[in-house]
């Protein structure tokens, strides 16, 4: 399974010409699951702390296709991450860094192909797409790949006290792990401190409070409202913890 996760948003060519590099030149071509288009635009710390969420997911052997690329066309490195089991092709922009402080397991290559017309704005696509559609098809490209010590941006495995993303219903998520967090704390926003409660329906309606969402992190709300709106709150911002 090759699973896209870009800030490219849906309302441009720039998925459906990678699907068809994915696609290209095969009938046995694995699944592709678009896990998420709206990462945070160019916030590769969001992405990072984000993507190491949403990939508890997925079975290993999973190919990440992870694209939030700012400094494309730069000197930055193009890499594929082994991390337990499951791989990630792309930029070496701290955008994996987070899976990889939080792996068990973990091998790191960079990338040493450039395919003939490569282009200099459109990686994900030209460079990264080949490559993770190879690996995904269990043919590992040796020649293309150099293996290296580790990625050159790095980051710590800690949890990150910030809003990471908004999703369209105005919920706010946080890169805080809920399970590390007891569950008589408050979460400091601009609005003021928000308290705990176990779900949407456990509260009135158009009241806020934070809860463990899905993924297990800390995500502020407001049951049937818009919590960004509402709450003041928007990607970047810090969050504080009070118990």
């Amino acid at each position: 399974m090759i699973a896209l996760y870009t800030d490219f948003g849906v309302d441009d060519p720039y998925v459906g010409q990678m699907k068809a590099v994915l696609l290209a030149g095969t009938r046995s071509s694995p699944p592709i699951v678009d896990l998420l288009h709206r990462v945070p635009n160019f916030d590769c710390l969001a992405g990072a702390h984000l993507l190491s969420a949403l990939q508890a997911q997925f079975a290993p052997g999973t190919v990440f296709l992870a694209i939030v690329d700012p400094g494309v066309g730069s000197e930055r490195t193009p890499v594929v991450l082994e991390a337990d089991g499951k791989y990630y092709v792309g930029p070496d922009n701290g955008l994996l860094a987070v899976v990889a402080a939080r792996a068990q397991t973990c091998r790191t290559w960079r990338i040493v192909w450039r395919p003939p017309g490569l282009s200099v704005s459109f990686h994900g696509r030209d460079l990264f797409a080949p490559i993770a559609a190879r690996i995904a098809r269990g043919d590992w490209p040796t020649s293309e790949l150099a293996e290296c010590s580790s990625l050159a941006e790095r980051l710590s495995g800690n949890d990150l006290a910030q809003i990471i993303y908004i999703d369209h219903y105005g919920n706010a998520m946080t890169g805080l792990r809920a399970a590390n967090i007891a569950r008589n704390t408050t979460v400091g926003t601009p609005a003021g401190p928000i308290a705990p409660a176990r779900v949407f329906s456990a509260v009135p309606g158009g009241q806020a409070f934070w809860y463990e969402n899905s993924l297990g992190l800390v995500e502020i709300a407001v049951n049937r409202g818009h919590a960004a709106a509402r709450l003041d709150l928007r990607v970047g911002l810090p969050v504080t913890l009070r118990t």
